[in-house]
């Protein structure tokens, strides 16, 4: 798995899922003007790129013959 560039792809999509959620999260929980201008936005780009994730996640089990 070390060795497995796409591994790293799939890691880097999950890591990327997380930041946008908690930027979501500390935005609604801080409130104001900006939580009411972009949380509709940024949980868009999570749901985007959770979307983008999960497809890697699934071509990484096939790729790798579902072990």
């Amino acid at each position: 798995m070390r060795d497995d560039p796409l591994f790293y792809l799939v890691l880097f999509a999950v890591l990327i899922v997380a930041g946008i959620l908690l930027l979501g999260i500390g935005t609604f929980g801080r409130g104001g003007e900006f939580n009411k201008k972009y949380a509709n936005k940024i949980m868009r780009w999570r749901i985007g790129a959770q979307f983008i994730a999960v497809v890697l996640i699934l071509f990484y089990v096939w790729a790798r013959g579902g072990n």
